[in-house]
């Protein structure tokens, strides 16, 4: 049985939200999210959340997680088969959630919570929310029309890139300029799985 560690307000709740909506049973540990000078701080395999174990295995990042629950437990749902056109467009967005929407949501987090008081610098977050903005500014347009990532078919990659989202929310980076943005957060919000992933 897989073994999740999990922090409450963290990426781990990607991993918490898949397995929900895959119905793959799990135990839950949960940790305390320290905020230390190292990223290697928690008190989970390799110091990171969120962090599984399966059997013998231990591994972090949540991509990465996300993508082994899906080839070993997810018998072809949440994602496109592989080989298929429609799974490049699924990697695409699996890592864009993280890759690059995430590095600038990092910054102003780190600038604003993070850092002792002394140590943030405001230029910092206001370069921040504009590579936000111009990145969010590609999902926008993307889902012009569409429910999900994928077009009609919730998937993995909305898992990613819905806790992207919750984030970039509860630091003011989505605002009218993105109203497609706001109603896919809502839809994906109102999932039991993601609803049990946040309780």
């Amino acid at each position: 049985m897989i073994k999740l560690y999990h922090a409450p307000l963290t990426r781990s709740i990607r991993i918490y939200w898949l397995l929900e909506e895959l119905g793959v049973p799990y135990q839950l540990e949960v940790v305390q999210f320290a905020v230390g000078k190292t990223p290697f701080a928690q008190r989970s395999p390799y110091g990171k959340v969120p962090a599984i174990e399966d059997g013998d295995l231990a591994m972090f990042e949540s991509g990465a997680i996300l993508e082994y629950v899906l080839e070993r437990y997810g018998e072809g749902r949440l994602a496109p088969r592989p080989g298929t056109p429609q799974r490049g467009e699924f990697l695409q967005w699996v890592h864009f959630a993280e890759a690059t929407a995430m590095p600038p949501l990092g910054d102003i987090v780190r600038h604003t919570i993070f850092k002792p008081e002394a140590e943030r610098i405001a230029a910092v977050v206001e370069d921040a929310r504009g590579r936000a903005a111009a990145t969010f500014a590609v999902a926008e347009r993307s889902l012009e029309g569409k429910d999900y990532l994928l077009g009609g078919e919730f998937s993995a990659a909305d898992v990613m890139m819905g806790v992207t989202l919750l984030i970039a929310r509860r630091f003011e980076v989505l605002d009218a300029r993105t109203p497609n943005l706001l109603a896919y957060l809502a839809r994906l919000e109102a999932r039991p799985a993601l609803q049990r992933a946040l309780r």
